[in-house]
C-alpha cells in the first residue's frame, strides 16, 4: 500500500529540516570562508559574495596556521602510531593471556574512561613538570608532553581486546605446533584477524588526539608549538581578524581530519560491520 500524499510530504519536510539543521552550518561556514564581503551578524548568504581565496591565504601566511597544523599533524601521527602500538599490545595481553589481576586492569583501564579531562589536568601538569633525575630535564614545551599522555587510550584498548577475544585460539595453538614464539603469533596471526579494528581505533586516535584542546594547552606556553585547536581559541577572542578569515582557518583544521577518515573508511566500515556481526 503506497503511502498517503500527506505521508510523503511530511517525510520530505522532515528530511529538508534535518539537512537543515546538520548541513546548513557547515554550508554557512564554506560560504563565510569564501566570501570577499565581511558580513555582519546574523546575515546570512547562500552563495559566496565576491569570492575570493585571500581569507585561506591571510590564514596561512599572515596568521601562520601552516606552523600550527604541522604541530597537529605531527603530534597527531606520531600520537596515533603509539597509541595503536601501546592499544594492541595491551589488548593482546588482556584478551589471551592468563594472569593474577587481569579483571582488576580491565576494570582501571575501563575506569579512565569516565572521568573529564578537566579532573587529571592539574595532576598531568605538575607530572609534566616534573625534572627527570637523570637528565635533569622535563618534557613541558615540548612535543612529548602532548603525545604521551594520549598512547593509553581506553578506548582503544577495549576495542581490540574484545576484537581479539574473539579470534580463534586454535589458529594460534597451530602457530605454535609450527614454532612461532609469541610476537610471530602476534604479528602474523593475532593482527591480521583484527585488521578492521585497527583500522577504526586509527581513525578515532587520530580525530581524537587531532582535537585535544585542553592537554596542549596546559602542557605547552611556547607558542611556535600550539596546535590548531589552541590556535582556533586564540583567533576568536582577537578583534583584529575578521570573521571570514576566522572561519577560513576552522575549514583548514577541519581538512586533515576529514581526509584521514576517506582514506581509512574502507577499513573503518569494516571494522563496524564486524562489530555488529561478532555482536
Amino acid at each position: 500500500m503506497r503511502p498517503s500524499f500527506a505521508l510523503r510530504l511530511a517525510r520530505l519536510l522532515l528530511y529538508i529540516v534535518v539537512v537543515a539543521v546538520f548541513v546548513g552550518p557547515f554550508w554557512g561556514v564554506i560560504v563565510t570562508a569564501f566570501s570577499g564581503l565581511v558580513l555582519k551578524p546574523g546575515q546570512l548568504l547562500l552563495f559566496p559574495v565576491q569570492p575570493t581565496l585571500a581569507n585561506f591565504r591571510s590564514a596561512l601566511i599572515d596568521m601562520q596556521v601552516w606552523r600550527y597544523l604541522m604541530n597537529s599533524m605531527v603530534v597527531s601521527l606520531i600520537g596515533t602510531v603509539l597509541q595503536v602500538m601501546v592499544s594492541a599490545l595491551a589488548a593482546y595481553a588482556l584478551a589471551r593471556k592468563k594472569f593474577r589481576g587481569a579483571a582488576i586492569v580491565s576494570l582501571l583501564v575501563l575506569s579512565t574512561m569516565m572521568l573529564p579531562e578537566e579532573i587529571i589536568s592539574i595532576p598531568l601538569y605538575l607530572v609534566v613538570q616534573t625534572r627527570f633525575p637523570v637528565v635533569d630535564a622535563s618534557i613541558y614545551n615540548t612535543y612529548a608532553a602532548m603525545i604521551l599522555p594520549v598512547v593509553g587510550w581506553a578506548f582503544s584498548i577495549f576495542m581490540l581486546t574484545e576484537f581479539m577475544r574473539a579470534v580463534p585460539k586454535e589458529l594460534e595453538e597451530a602457530a605454535r605446533i609450527d614454532g612461532a614464539n609469541e610476537w610471530q603469533i602476534f604479528a602474523h596471526v593475532v593482527l591480521p584477524l583484527v585488521r578492521p579494528a585497527l583500522g577504526t581505533v586509527v581513525i578515532f586516535g587520530f580525530i581524537m588526539i587531532w582535537d585535544q584542546y585542553l592537554l596542549p594547552l596546559i602542557v605547552v606556553d611556547d607558542k611556535g608549538l600550539f596546535t590548531m585547536p589552541v590556535m582556533l581559541g586564540m583567533l576568536r577572542v582577537d578583534e583584529t581578524i575578521t570573521p571570514n578569515i576566522f572561519v577560513a582557518a576552522t575549514l583548514l583544521a577541519m581538512a586533515p581530519p576529514i581526509i584521514f577518515y576517506l582514506l581509512l573508511q574502507k577499513q573503518f566500515n569494516r571494522g563496524i560491520m564486524s562489530g555488529a556481526v561478532k555482536g
